[in-house]
């Protein structure tokens, strides 16, 4: 499964074939092009590439992600998150940069920036107030440890 040879796959040294069907968690250093079926956990400083007649249903962390077939699942990269035309993508996405062509279809939450992906995984898009706890609370509302918080108080008292 592994190409040790630095010919038009040398950046992706590791491949699933298009007969292969995997279930599990996968970690490399380098690359990965998946042509067959995924099912689980991708972690690499590496590239994952997801051919166009792949299928992929997993969280991802990478340090670049290029989608050409249909994926299910979060995607987090250090660098990029390129969706090419065929891409099918369902999930939430983080990325420094994030590349998308005319024809791809996403259905999502993203986040996009040099801070998105720092110590983050990725998830619903709210990130910002789950930092902040109780900033969705009411002001009466519980707070973080069941505590209540301040109680209005009618004017005049």
């Amino acid at each position: 499964m592994a190409d040790a040879n630095p010919g038009p796959g040398g950046d992706f040294p590791t491949i699933l074939g298009p007969d292969a069907n995997f279930k599990g968690e996968l970690s490399f250093d380098k690359g990965m092009r998946l042509m067959g079926k995924f099912e689980g956990k991708v972690s690499t400083p590496g590239r994952v590439h997801v051919a166009k007649e792949a299928m992929m249903s997993a969280d991802v962390e990478a340090g670049g992600i290029v989608v050409e077939g249909e994926v299910h699942g979060n995607l987090s990269a250090n660098d990029r998150i390129e969706l090419k035309q065929s891409a099918r993508y369902e999930g939430d996405l983080r990325a420094t940069k994030l590349v998308v062509d005319e024809g791809a279809v996403f259905n999502g939450h993203v986040t996009v920036g040099p801070d998105s992906v720092k110590g983050r995984p990725p998830g619903t898009g709210a990130d910002r107030d789950r930092e902040r706890p109780g900033a969705n609370a009411p002001a009466g509302g519980p707070r973080p440890g069941g505590q209540p918080g301040p109680q209005p108080q009618p004017a005049g008292r």
